[in-house]
């Protein structure tokens, strides 16, 4: 039996399988089988012929974002109108074949954009060319989901249990769990909070399913069993994701509204170029990129060449950007900005910056 087999065989089960406390172990040794099926499914095989053209993209620019979708919901329009790169368009499905990138400029950060082959159903199983869509997407800071408007929520749930499928978890976090294998001594098992999905004995399991039988396990927060195996695998992929409704001119305006409501959902319209500016401000927002400006002794800052740093990015950071000597040979820096109490302030290398701060570095 293939893995694909077993892999439908365990789905009917656990779809099977009735959710109360006597099934709950047996369900959480299913779910562990499970995801090790899948991550085998995974690994390119040994026999596997050269990468699939125009898939291996070099990542450039301050970010990367994955543009997935099923066939004709609009993701070339969407990379043609961003972008000055042209991606073939037309009203049949597949006009896409191989990764297009193209660069969005927005607020002096180059953006890469990547459109991605329409994803079917069955893509994380290999079905057309499913798998190395997938891979690419794993290697975006986000992913756009864009979606047909007219087509209700289905799109939406098939392109979510896919990607969850591969190991891509859509706007979550990582389980609060230390996990460690050790050389002997058994499971050594511990939780700070009550725990009312995983007990010792499902633990135990799970950790038996992976071979694993001295660990230690101490659970943060109340997880279930799914993001324990995620913690064991190691290998899970927490991205954030934007869900773009597209074609929102061609359906009523109160289904318009339930959408825009949606947590994590912007509706645009490619066609008539609606909503597309306001998309931008989202993407920014989620790609947590922030813009800080250079000052010499002396002189005005240079607004004109902006740094692109994360959320979060300290002045040590910001001197490893400049020049990877500029950290030893640092003294202090003067910032000006929001991030200070007051301007300019004299901070060390652990002071961090924020949007549209103003730095001036002194050297030793």
């Amino acid at each position: 039996m293939g893995i694909l087999e077993k892999i439908a065989e365990i789905e009917k089960e656990i779809s099977r399988t009735q959710k109360n406390k006597a099934t709950e172990y047996h369900l959480g040794l299913l779910k562990a089988k499970l995801a090790k099926y899948r991550s085998q499914l995974l690994e390119p095989s040994k026999s596997a012929g050269g990468k699939g053209e125009g898939f291996d993209v070099m990542k450039s620019g301050d970010a990367r974002v994955a543009l997935v979708g099923f066939p004709s919901v609009g993701k070339s329009t969407f990379l043609s109108l961003m972008t000055s790169t042209a991606s073939e368009a037309a009203s049949y499905e597949f006009t896409t074949l191989t990764c297009i990138p193209g660069v969005i400029e927005y607020k002096g950060a180059n953006i890469q954009l990547l459109d991605l082959p329409g994803i079917i159903e069955g893509a994380a199983q290999g079905k057309g060319r499913g798998r190395q869509v997938i891979a690419v997407a794993r290697t975006a800071d986000v992913v756009i989901m864009m979606l047909d408007a007219t087509k209700g929520d289905v799109q939406r749930e098939l392109l979510e249990k896919e990607l969850e499928s591969v190991g891509i978890r859509l706007n979550r976090t990582k389980p609060n769990i230390y996990f460690k294998p050790k050389k002997g001594g058994g499971l050594s098992y511990n939780s700070t909070v009550p725990l009312t999905h995983c007990s010792e004995k499902l633990v135990q399991l799970i950790l038996h399913e992976y071979k694993i039988f001295n660990a230690e396990v101490l659970f943060r927060e109340d997880s279930t069993p799914d993001e324990f195996i995620d913690v064991i695998v190691g290998n899970r992929v927490y991205m954030p994701c934007l869900y773009v409704y597209n074609k929102v001119d061609q359906i009523s305006i109160e289904e318009v509204d339930r959408l825009a409501r949606r947590p994590h959902s912007v509706v645009i319209s490619c066609g008539m170029k609606l909503n597309l500016e306001y998309l931008l401000e989202r993407l920014w927002e989620y790609l947590a990129l922030i813009c800080l400006y250079t000052k010499k002794r002396g002189e005005r800052p240079d607004f004109n060449d902006a740094i692109i740093m994360r959320r979060g990015a300290s002045v040590e950071h910001v001197c490893h950007r400049i020049h990877r000597t500029l950290a030893s040979q640092f003294k202090y820096a003067l910032v000006w900005g929001t991030s200070t109490k007051y301007s300019p302030q004299r901070v060390g290398l652990t002071h961090v910056m924020e949007h549209e701060d103003v730095i001036q570095i002194v050297k030793k």
